[in-house]
């Protein structure tokens, strides 16, 4: 599972929030945490990739990628800011919300 650490760390540092739908939040961590497994690094899970493992090399799309690191913008909506109409106040969810959200229970 995707370090709770490395989610916890980047919201605060960006003053960041979560997708106020949860289970958006918990799919695209599930799916970091799957590319993490597979390919070393959290590329991001929302786009298509003609070779995964080129695009980890390159560590434009590992998150946090490029476009939210310069300009806050996550297109997984993972990280929100707080001006965002689709930003939470969470900045956290359990192991156990991520599974029920991605039928893994």
């Amino acid at each position: 599972m995707l370090c709770k650490n490395f989610l916890k760390l980047t919201r605060r540092e960006l003053e960041l929030f979560f997708c106020s739908d949860l289970s958006i939040t918990a799919v695209v961590i599930e799916g970091l945490a799957r590319h993490k497994d597979d390919y070393g690094a959290p590329l991001c899970p929302c786009r298509h990739y003609d070779d995964k493992a080129a695009e980890v090399s390159s560590a434009y799309w590992n998150c946090p990628c490029v476009p939210m690191r310069e300009r806050k913008e996550c297109h997984c909506m993972l990280f929100l800011t707080k001006d965002n109409e689709f930003s939470s106040e969470q900045q956290e969810i359990s192991v156990q919300q991520i599974l029920s959200f991605t039928n893994k229970q």
